[in-house]
Order: C-alpha cells, then structure tokens, then sequence
C-alpha cells in the first residue's frame, strides 16, 4: 500500500476551551487536506487534546471533578469547535487512550535499551503552569520566563540524553531545508542548539494521574515528552502497518511550542529510535490584538462561535456564516510574523474578499448572462486571457499548498475572483451587446468559465459557498483540480441558475475593536412615500452646478431582503464605485440593470435605508403611476462624465 499523506496539528492541552488561534491550526489543516483530495491524494489529518500532567490534575480538582471526567468534558468542546467549522478530520487522538499509552511505553523502553536513556537525580525549578523544568539563570524575579510561580523539585527520575543530539540534528537541519519552516524560526532553532543542549529530565514521580513508567509504577513519563509520541501513537505503531502513514507529511503548530519541543526535542527521540523524521515541521504566528497574544487570562479571545455569529447576524445562512468564519480566519494566517486580528479586519476582509469580490463577480456574471445570452452557457471557446488567468491561478495555488504558503493559496483563488471583475470592465459586454458584436458569446462564456473555477478553487476554503456557486452555475461541484478550467466542466447549453445573494456587506461604522459582537441593528421600516417636495421658482446656475452630476453604469443589482421597493445597486463612477440604494425594485428586475449606464447624484449626503448605506441617488422620472423610469444617455457616455 502506497503511504498517504499525513499532516497533523499539535494536540491541545485542555486547560482552557478552544478559541481561534486553535480553530486557525486545525482549519490550516483542514484546507491542506481538501486541497490534495482535490489533486487526487489519499489523505489523514490528525488533531486532538493533550490531558495528562500535574497541571490537569490540579484543574481536575479546583473544578470538583475527576481527572478523566474534567478532560472528556474540554476534549468535547475541540470536538465541538471542529464540527462548528466544518472541519474533516480523521484521527481524533487523546494521550488518555490506551493505544497512545502503549505507544509512548513502547518508545521508552526502546530508547532504554539502546541507552539513550538513563537514572539521575533532579534538583531545579519547574514551572507547573506550563510543565516544563526552568533553569536557575532563565528564572524571572523568582518566576519562570512565562512568568509563572515555580517550585523546587527534587527527584530521583530518569534523562534522555538530548546532548548526544545536537550535531544529528543540525546535520539533518542543513541537508534538509524544508524540514523546519518558515525560515526565521528555523534560525531560531539553529541558534538554540548552537547554544548547547541539555540532557532532558523525563520522568516525575506519580502524583495520580499520567502514564506509569514501564516497571516502575512509581513514575509517570514527563507530559511533554510522551505528548509528542501521539503523532507516531496514531498510526498504529509499534504494530505493523504504521509505516501506511508514518513518516508525518507535515506537522503544523504555533510558534510557541516549535523551537524547544517540535523542532528539537521531537527529531531527536524520533532519531535515538531510529525511526524516520517527520518531512516538515512549521510553525505559524500568533493572532494578537494590540501587542497582546489571544489567550483567556488577558480577556481577549475571539472564539469560532463570536465568528459565525457575527455572519450569521450580517444575514448569511447558517451554513454560509461558517464558511465566512473559515475563509477570515485562513487568510489571516500569521506566517512569519504575528497577525492583529481585530473585528475591524475581520470585517474588511469579508467585505473586500466575499462580499464584494466573490458575490460581486458571481452575481454580474450570471445576470449577464442571463441578460445578453438567455441564460445558458454559450456554445463558444473561451478567449485566450481568461484561460491563461485560470491556468495561472491554478499553477499558483498548487505551488503555494507545496510551500505550505496558506496565505498565498487564498490569494490565488481571490485573485482569480478580481481578474474576473476587471475582465468585465474590460470587454464590457453591455457594450458588445448593444453593438450586436459577435464576441459577445465568447465573452460570457469566458466570464462563465472563469467563475466554474474561481468554485473549484475556492471550495477548500469556502465549500458550502462553493457547493451554492456550482448550483447557480448549473452544475455539480467541481471536485478535481484536473477539471478546473476543461470545457467539460461547464458545457455549452447548460443551463444557469438565477443568481442570489450569498454574503451581505457587513456594516463597517457599526464595527469597532473590542471583543464585543456588534448588537443586531434592528431594520428601519420604510416610511410611507411622500410626494416631492415643491422645487423653488427659480435658482442661479451657481446653485445648481453645487450638484455633482453623472453618468454611472450599474455593475450589480440585487433586491433588499425584506422591502418590495428597494433595489441594492453597485454603481461606478469614473474610478470610483458606490453603492445606492434605490425604490426601484418594482418596475426594474436586477438582471435589467447590469451594465446599464444612469445618472446619479454623486455629492449627496449618504443615507441609510433598511439599514444599508446609499452614497448617491439614481435620477428617475415618475409614469402614470408614480414608478420610476431610469435617466440614461441616449448612447454610450463615458463613465464619470459630469452632466450639465
């Protein structure tokens, strides 16, 4: 049997409920996953919860619980948060289960028997809120670098002998450059052990709770060194077959537990046994707010649930809501440096990304099309341009996921979304149409296909979003990179869906950055109509070139949720956009409106209406019956030329 591919997150210590630096791993993972399923790779993706140490016993015992009562119900809640984020993993792994106790005796007693393990005594501090051993010069006013209180420790327990590993390990580090990653902690680590490694104290003396040490029920194995044995633990090793999965692919973590454990500690036991070092080993950043890192004690945690609720509140689905939170959150992953994730960024990001992008590009391309080409998808090749944009975005993403460059995966599928948009500014379709061009065909169906692949591209991150394209588009999800960009994948005469809203704009002055979710602005109700007001008898042509008026095209129309009347316009002006938001709903359909050219009121006041922000009015005259009836150039203007 071929080896699969296997990529891990750490195991989270369940001292605290998952928040979204935690989400952040296991979704990275995640989307790695669905990437290579999508290149045809037979993948597992591990995650789970480390619950052995003094420090969970003591946890165990201030909330009145048993200890293994205490862990099942914090390994719940990462359970929990993985199924909130539609997150597949295939191995949920607990250092509680007998299958990694068997495991981390069995590399004991190897690393035992080949003497790379042996009795002293140890006198120092150690830090119980972290579990690890502090040296007398790291000491802190008296507390350890995290600045936590230590004890002192006295023990008769056994070492391994990490020193004999320093040059193995920089030899491995220099022949292999991608195995730690990104490249400034790998410098990180190089000066570490430049500086000297220390044989490592890995046995405490048994207080209740942790896994015995082989013979001597007295000890339990050091938490931080029988954590890391569940990346091997979980393939069934020492039982035959483990080399199905093993080495690991990939092990991705934060930064704080890369430098000492992962990036050291872990190769060596992995080479005193003999066994074969994990390909890549990187570490990301951390999501900061200010100077300060995400975590429960300073009050700042976003959780997965503050991110889909605030979605859910803008007027996404529910499902659509968690694709919203997995797309924010993979994008801001912090590679090399630290990212701060406020509510601010958070909303620009779903503005920019989805909401005017992907919904953007979406809704123009099938009202068009259903507009200038009946709605099907045109019997006609696509033009050069669109497929070198597809081939190239598809190039890019692969090359990313290869580098484990996450950011940059997201910015090849967004990227596509954004050439789509200026393609159609570009070719301007409403143009060839009023000019009978023939190109016209080739047009929408580039446009057409460009969207069939900004799906397959996005559906790692965003796959309910996904899923809702394909089924606009008239189509099965597309589930394999090979057929991104293949005709097949979206034949000519097939026939599109009508295009509906997947990502409101959130409202970004109602945003600020605390922790807090924005309440729920509750809609306005309409007002009833009320005649215009009297114009005066007369005004100086000084009053009236006070009024900013010009010509627009409409690049996107979609109803107001809740309102007959209105219709959400996105304009643009020049080298400007706005949007407006007009009663017009009633005698125009959105379809009608894409690429139209109208006049607008450029400098009026933005108003809210429904709770949507106009900045700008659409000239209209009044029929028989009071319904609007657009102004338009009676032929093609350019965009942004003032009307006087």
């Amino acid at each position: 049997m071929a080896k699969r591919y296997y990529l891990t997150t750490p195991i989270y210590y369940v001292n605290s409920t998952p928040h979204a630096g935690h989400a952040l791993t296991m979704l990275v993972c995640d989307v790695t996953k669905r990437h290579r399923q999508m290149r045809g790779e037979d993948v597992v993706f591990l995650t789970g919860t480390d619950e052995n140490g003094q420090k969970i016993k003591e946890a165990a015992e201030k909330a009145g619980e048993e200890p293994m009562a205490f862990v099942d119900r914090i390994s719940q809640t990462f359970i929990d948060c993985a199924r909130r984020l539609n997150i597949d993993y295939d191995i949920f792994m607990r250092t509680t289960s007998e299958q990694h106790r068997r495991a981390s005796q069995a590399l004991f007693n190897i690393l035992r028997e080949k003497g790379h393990i042996y009795e002293g005594t140890y006198e120092g501090w150690y830090d119980v809120s972290s579990e690890t051993f502090v040296r007398e010069t790291d000491l802190v006013d008296g507390k350890s670098p995290d600045g936590n209180p230590v004890q002192w420790v006295s023990e008769q327990n056994w070492f391994f002998r990490l020193s004999a590993f320093e040059q193995p390990l920089l030899d491995h580090i220099a022949a292999n450059p991608d195995f730690l990653l990104p490249e400034g902690r790998r410098n990180e680590v190089l000066s570490f052990i430049r500086q000297g490694l220390r044989d490592m104290c890995i046995t405490r003396e048994n207080q209740g709770w942790g896994i015995e040490l082989p013979g001597d029920p007295s000890k339990v194995i050091y938490v931080w060194f029988e954590a890391l044995i569940n990346y091997l633990a979980a393939t069934g090793w020492p039982e035959p077959g483990w080399e199905d999965l093993w080495p690991a692919d990939v092990h991705w973590m934060a930064k704080e537990i890369f430098v000492r454990f992962h990036a050291t500690l872990w190769p060596a036991m992995l080479m005193a046994a003999e066994l074969p070092l994990p390909k890549t080993v990187i570490a990301h950043g951390w999501f900061v707010f200010g100077d300060a890192k995400m975590s429960k004690s300073k009050g700042n945690v976003v959780s997965p649930e503050d991110l889909v609720t605030r979605f859910t509140k803008a007027g996404c689905t529910p499902e659509l809501a968690v694709d919203a939170a997995r797309w924010v959150l993979i994008r801001a992953v912090p590679y090399e440096n630290d990212t701060n994730f406020t509510h601010a960024e958070i909303a620009r990001t779903y503005n920019a990304d989805l909401a005017n992008d992907l919904g953007n590009a979406l809704n123009r391309s099938l009202s068009m099309a259903h507009k200038f080409v009946g709605g099907v998808m045109p019997e006609a090749d696509i033009e050069p341009e669109a497929a070198a944009a597809i081939e190239q975005a598809k190039r890019d993403i692969m090359s990313a996921f290869d580098r484990q460059r996450l950011d940059d995966a997201t910015e090849a599928a967004i990227g596509l979304v954004r050439f789509l948009n200026k393609y159609i500014d570009q070719r301007a379709p409403w143009a060839l149409n009023k000019s009978g061009d023939p190109a016209l065909s080739a047009v929408v169906a580039s446009m057409l296909m460009i969207m069939r692949a900004a799906e397959g591209l996005v559906r790692t991150f965003v796959p309910a979003a996904a899923d809702a394209m394909a089924a606009q588009l008239g189509v099965p999800p597309l589930t394999s990179l090979e057929l991104i960009g293949v005709p097949s994948s979206l034949p000519g005469g097939t026939k599109l869906g009508q295009p509906a809203p997947m990502f409101p704009r959130l409202d970004l002055s109602k945003t600020d950055d605390t922790m807090e979710t924005p309440a729920e602005p509750t809609p306005k109700k309409e007002k009833p109509k009320r005649g215009l007001p009297e114009p005066a008898d007369e005004v100086t042509i000084d009053e009236f070139f006070r009024f900013n008026l010009r010509v627009a095209r409409v690049i996107e129309a979609q109803r107001v949720e809740g309102s007959d009347k209105l219709m959400k316009l996105q304009v643009r002006v020049g080298e400007d956009q706005r949007q407006i938001v007009a009663g017009i709903a009633q005698q125009y359909a959105p379809e009608d409106l894409i690429g139209r050219q109208v006049c607008v009121v450029f400098n009026l006041k933005p108003a809210k209406l429904m709770g949507l922000e106009s900045q700008g009015m659409i000239m209209a005259a009044d029929d028989s019956n009071g319904g609007a009836i657009l102004l338009e150039p009676d032929k093609e203007a350019p965009e942004g030329t003032r009307i006087h």
